[in-house]
């Protein structure tokens, strides 16, 4: 899906300047901590986040051309691919939004107390399923515009199973733009932020590890959390994906949702070593939080 159709819908889209209300919840970690302790976080807005300038630039992916083809091709890792769930449910698995990228996306903020799920317009999911707004953790339903046809949005859930998209009403939600989009690579152990196609920043990271490794697919940001205990496993923020552990159920009292955060073992950064998360540095996770707002599309690719 191309940058043109993102372009013409938004003068068509209701847009609403991103707002998120500070909240005290308790977030469950996603096992990388000592013990299957509960983290305790607030709520926080991508501007709250200690502003880091973000000095030089990133090289584009490198391309190679054969003259005698003039075929282009590129070192970037494919993304992966994704099998088709059960219909009977009704949820489709959404897979990359590119390439070519857009250079914006649109979330869906739910604005009713609980959102209808539809495997096509009009036509409700068997179970007649809905979610709750704000979600059982507490925090409020945010979700990603997949396709638009006017009264009705396809969107991705922040649910099981990984991917995992519906249709749903316009009037149950608002919708606001954002930038960029992520890519974390588990071999590299790199994580790096685009604006359509061009990579704007990139660090090292440590994935999840082979017992317990990071979902691969295509997901977003969802939760934005300060922990109470900046020292503690998680460091100063947490940047929480749509993505779950495909080796726990649940960690510490939470559903096994994983999450881009900081770390007190600096020193993991570059290896494999989570639980499934996906660790930072303070200092880069404090950039992530300013170029990652709830809706950011993080696709996690091998």
């Amino acid at each position: 899906m191309g940058t043109g159709w993102w372009r013409s819908r938004r003068a068509a889209s209701r847009i609403a300047v991103a707002s998120v209300v500070l909240v005290t919840g308790a977030l469950a970690g996603c096992g990388d901590g000592d013990g299957a302790e509960e983290v305790r976080a607030e709520v926080v807005r991508s501007d709250e986040a200690g502003r880091s300038e973000l000095k030089g630039t990133w090289p584009a992916p490198t391309t190679t051309t054969t003259t005698t083809t003039t075929t282009t091709t590129t070192t970037a890792p494919p993304p992966p691919p994704r099998d088709p769930i059960d219909q009977a449910s009704g949820l489709s698995i959404s897979g990359p939004m590119g390439p070519p990228w857009p250079t914006e996306f649109f979330a869906a903020d739910a604005v009713v107390g609980r959102v209808a799920l539809h495997q096509s317009p009009g036509v409700p999911v068997p179970d007649g399923r809905t979610l709750s707004n704000p979600t059982p953790e507490g925090v409020p339903l945010i979700m990603l515009v997949r396709k638009d046809e006017g009264e009705w949005l396809q969107v991705q859930l922040p649910i099981r199973p990984n991917g995992a998209t519906a249709w749903i009403r316009r009037s149950d939600v608002s919708l606001r733009s954002v930038p960029n989009h992520v890519v974390i690579e588990r071999g590299a152990k790199r994580a790096t932020v685009y604006h359509g196609d061009q990579p704007i920043w990139s660090t090292s990271v440590a994935p999840g590890k082979s017992s317990s490794p990071t979902p691969l697919g295509s997901f977003y940001v969802d939760v934005l959390a300060k922990p109470r205990n900046p020292d503690g496993p998680y460091g100063l923020y947490q940047v929480s994906f749509s993505g779950f552990s495909e080796v726990y159920d649940s960690f510490g009292g939470g559903n096994g949702q994983v999450a881009m955060h900081g770390t007190n073992r600096p020193e993991l950064i570059g290896t494999a070593a989570s639980a499934g998360c996906v660790r930072f540095s303070n200092e880069d996770i404090s950039r992530m939080l300013q170029l990652a707002p709830q809706g950011t599309p993080v696709d996690v690719v091998a």
